[in-house]
């Protein structure tokens, strides 16, 4: 990782497009490009070069923990705190830990959730916290990651995600799509950094679909 570390990655640079045409995107329950991190999940040596920029970029920055989001944020949390020797703590839906702190209920593209929960003891006062998750849309789910960061005294020193979707950081008023930026500053977090490698501008393979495939996930 040492190289690795040398180099500053950039938003939708040469490493990001190339890992970009590793997920094309299909339709799925009503959203015509829905984005998935199985693509990259199917290529070890593609995981393992984002994983690598995303150790590189937290090492130079530093922080004491890491905190995935449930649920994708489990798969990417783990081996970039392990690259960082950092601890990785779990932020789940309700009633799945024991002895947790609960977010105040939150609003996502798809439709309201109830709050994200997360050990009493898994942050100490003042601890430097990375929050990871595989995509940032309207950033519903990240805010109630920072409350919870906060909940507990730590500090979140930024929002990592591999997809970030710019449509929704500052829409105009009349377009109908929720703000980000709105939502940050309604909550008083605007103050809190978000940093995807990828963003829609370079998501643009179209998966070609086989005649017997079946939209059969659940609802959002």
């Amino acid at each position: 990782m040492s190289e690795t570390a040398l180099k500053t990655y950039e938003q939708d640079g040469e490493e990001a497009r190339a890992i970009a045409q590793t997920m094309p995107y299909y339709p799925f329950k009503g959203i015509p490009r829905f984005y998935d991190i199985g693509g990259f999940l199917a290529k070890p040596d593609v995981f393992q070069q984002i994983v690598d920029i995303f150790a590189a970029r937290y090492k130079e920055i530093g922080i004491d923990a890491v905190a995935g989001l449930d649920a994708r944020g489990f798969v990417l949390g783990p081996p970039i705190a392990l690259a960082l020797k950092k601890p990785f703590f779990m932020m789940r839906k309700k009633g799945k830990m024991p002895n947790t702190v609960e977010s105040p209920p939150y609003q996502t593209e798809y439709g309201p959730r109830s709050g994200m929960c997360i050990q009493k003891d898994a942050i100490k006062k003042g601890d430097r916290v990375l929050v990871i998750d595989d995509l940032v849309a309207t950033g519903g789910t990240l805010s109630a990651s920072i409350q919870l960061v906060q909940m507990l005294g730590g500090i979140v020193v930024e929002c990592a995600c591999v997809v970030e979707l710019k449509m929704f950081i500052d829409p105009p008023s009349d377009s109908g799509l929720p703000s980000r930026t709105k939502l940050f500053t309604d909550l008083d977090i605007l103050d809190v950094p978000v940093w995807g490698l990828i963003s829609e501008d370079v998501l643009t393979n179209e998966a070609v679909l086989q005649e017997d495939y079946k939209d059969d996930g659940e609802e959002h």
